[in-house]
This record gives C-alpha cells, sequence and structure tokens, in this order.
C-alpha cells in the first residue's frame, strides 16, 4: 500500500491555481477591452462631440460596463446564473466604481485641470482590482 507524500504538492490546488491565473488573465483582457471602450467612447465625444469630459466619461463609462458585463459573465468567470441574479450584483460593485472614476475625473479635470486622458488612465488604475475581488467572490460566484 503507497503512502502518500505530504510534502508532494496537491494536484488539485494545482488545477485550480492554474485556472485561477487564466481567469485573472482573461479578467485583464476583458477589462481592458471594456476600458479601451470607454476611453474611445469619451475621445470621441470630447473631440467631435464637444461634451466636457465628465460628461463624456460617464457615457463611456455605460458603453465599457455593457462590454464589461459580457465578456465577465461569459468567458472570465463563465457563469451560468441567470441575468435577474447577476445583473443586479454586478451593477451594485459598478456604482462603485463608477463613483471612484467620478470623484478621480471630476478632481483630475476640473479641480487640477490635468488632461482628461491622463486623468482617465488613473481612475483605470484604480478600479480593476476591487471589482475583480468582488466580482469574483459574490457577483459570478
Amino acid at each position: 500500500m503507497a503512502t502518500s507524500d505530504p510534502s508532494a504538492p496537491d494536484r488539485a490546488s494545482g488545477f485550480r491555481r492554474l485556472s485561477d491565473v487564466r481567469r485573472l488573465v482573461r479578467y485583464v483582457i476583458a477589462g481592458s477591452t471594456a476600458a479601451g471602450s470607454h476611453l474611445a467612447t469619451l475621445t470621441l465625444l470630447v473631440e467631435l462631440g464637444g461634451l466636457r469630459p465628465l460628461v463624456a466619461s460617464t457615457v463611456g463609462f455605460g458603453v465599457g460596463l455593457v462590454v464589461s458585463y459580457t465578456l465577465q459573465r461569459r468567458w472570465v468567470f463563465a457563469s451560468l446564473g441567470r441575468h435577474r441574479t447577476l445583473l443586479p450584483r454586478f451593477l451594485t460593485v459598478i456604482a462603485v466604481a463608477l463613483l471612484l472614476n467620478t470623484v478621480v475625473v471630476h478632481l483630475g479635470t476640473e479641480v487640477l485641470t490635468v488632461h482628461y486622458a491622463l486623468v482617465q488612465l488613473v481612475a483605470f488604475g484604480l478600479i480593476p482590482l476591487n471589482n475583480y475581488v468582488l466580482n469574483s467572490l459574490w457577483t459570478f460566484r
């Protein structure tokens, strides 16, 4: 009868860690796609539409939200949950992100008068970790 070596790596936990890494990579790709759509919308609305950066960023946030939810539900977390359960949770997490985005864009563009694109990139850097943790543990669990 063979005994298992307690110092040997647990194969199941190794697969789980690899799965977590893959999910995190997918999250980064999905988030980058959503951020790109947000930034493109923001830029078009400011440069071609003449909107103020805060308004344009809010509209861009909405576009990014649709892209993000679709990719996260189907590809990142591969959730089989129903929209009526998942979407309100996702929107709660996004509401916190929108608040953070709004504060950063307002302070950066209106108070500090920094270029809107740079300010938006700062906001993009602050939001993803919070969203990943909340969506992983609550929204799409």
